[in-house]
């Protein structure tokens, strides 16, 4: 494995900030989050509450996610050969369109499972776009701190997202709460068409080729091609495999508890406490991005990767105990803030990528992180068809502690 590059110098959020196109970016993407955090609360509400079925809830919960298996291992290369503008608008009127049919409510739970599914194939290239864009808007530290911020807002817009959801579904229904996300789509299409720069496609390894095989015509057979060869290079090295399962295994497994919350909380009594305890994990998450990008040197991050990656698990052992919504948000909490361990991750990755096919290894790495986070959460709905949720959630801490003693190696390097 080679030595990672010396530390940047150490940025601050301000700087972060003061770049004008990353915070339309930044707008877009807690558009983004907003509207998929009211969805995915309102289809699991509504699958649960049509079927009474833990398994399918956690399907519910994760139907954005599985999607990424087919759109990763098919697409990624559009991720580099289309303008990231338009990859990332286009996806948002197909988000807009099918959250306005979930929201006319004609079709069954199975029905609504599948549509979200189907299309959310292309939302790996979608989202490799906006990833493989970050580092072209911020360099050095300020990159890393950019990832920081997206995380926190994916930690921040959960925590109000969730909140505001379970309001809205208390008030209007699933069905009307899904209108939110149909307006947060359109808003986010048209921020990112009017206030964000075109860019041009990125070049890629095969450059010529591509460029001649675009100029043709070539199509999705060239795509798939495309894909799953730089793919396979990508996996190839070793350096980034390690990288690529340090980032996907250990909140993957987590997840696996997170797919069972709305079953957990009828098994302890309380089934109107899921929104907050979806909640705590989405105020550690943020919690801990925010504490660790501030506080902490580019060198520092990178040493206590593998002790930060510990708190994914260790505390949901707790949920053995069956204990009250309380004391499970606060487990919830603390290993939501162990999801920061990634920031020690961001640069060493970064670095280890060709810069040609920059937007195909982050789609990757999104790839591998979403699909095994729907796979460990159908996982986790399935045992708890047979064992309680409690236990389903404890055993998946214990997943999440033994990834990480098998990774720390390469969590905590030597050179780091």
């Amino acid at each position: 494995m080679t030595t990672p590059p010396a530390a940047p110098a150490r940025a601050t959020y301000r700087e972060v900030f003061a770049v004008g196109q990353f915070r339309v970016l930044f707008t877009g993407y807690t558009l983004y989050l907003g509207g998929e955090t009211v969805k995915m609360l309102a289809l699991s509400v509504t699958v649960y509450a049509g079927t009474g079925s833990p398994l399918l809830a956690a399907l519910a919960y994760v139907a954005g996610f599985l999607p990424y298996a087919l759109g990763g291992t098919l697409l990624l290369a559009y991720a580099d050969r289309w303008p990231p503008r338009a990859v990332m608008a286009g996806y948002d009127l197909v988000r807009a369109a099918v959250a306005a049919v979930l929201a006319a409510g004609p079709l069954s739970p199975t029905a609504m499972l599948a549509l979200v599914f189907v299309t959310g194939v292309p939302g790996a290239v979608a989202s490799a776009a906006r990833t493989a864009l970050l580092p072209e808007l911020l360099d050095g530290d300020r990159y890393v701190l950019g990832r920081a911020v997206f995380s926190m807002a994916a930690g921040g817009t959960q925590v109000i997202g969730f909140a505001v959801g379970g309001m809205l579904i208390a008030a209007l229904g699933p069905q009307g709460a899904l209108w939110i996300t149909v307006a947060s789509c359109l808003l986010s299409a048209t921020l990112l068409r009017l206030r964000l720069a075109e860019r041009p496609r990125r070049a890629t390894t095969a450059g010529t080729a591509t460029a001649t095989a675009t100029a043709t015509g070539a199509g999705a057979g060239y795509a798939v091609r495309q894909t799953w060869r730089v793919n396979r290079e990508l996996l190839r090295r070793p350096e980034i495999r390690s990288l690529l399962l340090a980032q996907w295994l250990p909140p993957a497994l987590v997840v696996g508890a997170e797919g069972v919350l709305v079953p957990y909380t009828a098994q302890i009594g309380t089934p109107d406490a899921a929104g907050p305890l979806f909640t705590a994990v989405a105020l550690g998450m943020l919690t801990g991005d925010l504490v660790i990008g501030r506080l902490l040197t580019p060198r520092r991050r990178e040493r206590l990767a593998g002790p930060l990656a510990l708190l994914l698990g260790a505390p949901l052992l707790g949920f053995a105990l069956s204990p009250g919504p309380v004391i499970a948000a606060l487990l919830l909490a603390v290993s939501g803030f162990g999801v920061a361990y990634q920031l020690g991750l961001a640069r060493r990755f970064l670095t280890s990528v060709p810069e040609a096919n920059r937007g195909q290894a982050f789609g990757l790495a999104l790839t591998g992180t979403m699909t095994a986070q729907g796979l460990f959460a159908a996982g986790g709905g399935a045992l708890a068809e047979v064992a309680a949720p409690g236990l389903v959630a404890g055993a998946a801490g214990a997943a999440s502690l033994l990834a990480v003693l098998c990774l720390w190696r390469i969590l905590t390097p030597p050179s780091a």
